[in-house]
């Protein structure tokens, strides 16, 4: 009686939930992106639906602190109630309308001043030899290493009256008087290009190392000098990380409502701090939804412009 040798082929679980994955018609590439599809579903679309949905109601003393916008009847009938009366006020007030405004110049200007700084800076850790860009790099995110909320207080230890840069001014001679620094919209602009500056760096130094050397050989051989080469080649070529750079304060300051509380004045006016004041000071949370989707509709504006922008220097390309 004869045995015939049989070899098991061993089991495969990747292939086993390979094969499962497609009977449900679910890829490798759809799984890799499933973990962040859910992120987004659960913790950005959902909470926007809520606030949505609070910002078509009217307040209401009670919990939750708002009408709910299905009733249902005796008789079996239910009915949706819109109420577009708190988008109507913001459009009637100055006060929020003036905190959009503000929002948006203080984030312009910080912007700006955040992109002075920061393309020098990225410029020199691109050209820098290459042994010594990890370093470089490592000092601009540093900050990060440290709480964002003890940053900003160390700046009011600067800022102050009897701080430090107040104590080494008088100290040298330079001034008689204390200079008023904080409190000011001085000091909001200081706190928010320190805070976002490295987010305007690292585009920059993404779109600058990337750039071929060949290209700045040839504009000077042909020539042009280092002004004329740097408008006519560097320039326009680090175009996407400064569109990239600009998104990524731009979009943030706005909102954003620590460094103003902190650094800012009595009539430093941002919408993040009304929108903080609506909800937790005035109980409105009607009111302070429909300033957050009007937030969030002013920030998303800006954004599909810089996408649009961008997308046409890259085809340009």
């Amino acid at each position: 009686m004869s045995e015939t040798a049989t070899s098991a082929s061993p089991w495969r679980p990747w292939r086993f939930l390979s094969r499962r994955l497609n009977a449900i018609g679910l890829t490798g590439k759809g799984l890799v992106i499933l973990a962040p599809t859910l992120w987004l579903v659960v913790f950005f679309l959902v909470p926007l639906v809520i606030v949505g949905q609070i910002s078509l109601s009217l307040m209401a003393y009670g919990q939750p602190p708002y009408e709910p916008l299905l009733t249902f009847g005796a008789d079996g009938t239910v009915q949706l109630t819109l109420h577009l009366s708190n988008f109507l006020f913001l459009l009637s007030d100055s006060l929020y309308i003036n905190a959009y405004l503000s929002s948006l110049r203080v984030a312009f200007v910080s912007t700006v001043i955040a992109l002075l700084i920061g393309y020098p800076m990225a410029y020199y850790i691109a050209r820098a030899p290459e042994k010594y860009r990890h370093l470089l790099l490592m000092l601009v995110i540093l900050p990060f290493w440290t709480s964002f909320l003890l940053r900003v207080y160390a700046w009011i230890g600067f800022l102050r009256g009897n701080g430090v840069i107040n104590n080494f001014l008088m100290w040298t001679g330079l001034i008689d008087a204390p200079i008023t620094m904080l409190q000011t919209d001085f000091a909001v602009y200081v706190g928010i290009v320190y805070t976002y500056l490295p987010f305007m760096i690292l585009p920059l130094y993404t779109s600058l190392v990337k750039l071929d050397g060949t290209l700045l050989e040839a504009s000077a051989d042909l020539g042009a000098k280092p002004l004329r080469t740097f408008l006519s080649v560097t320039l326009p070529l680090s175009m996407p990380g400064i569109i990239a750079g600009s998104m990524l304060v731009f979009i943030p300051a706005i909102g954003e409502y620590v460094i103003p509380a902190l650094l800012g004045g009595p009539d430093t006016l941002m919408i993040g701090r009304v929108l903080w004041d609506e909800f937790f000071s005035n109980r409105d949370w009607p009111v302070a939804s429909a300033v957050a989707v009007a937030m969030l509709i002013v920030v998303v504006v800006p954004i599909m412009l810089m996408q649009r922008a961008q997308d046409a220097v890259v085809e340009r390309r």
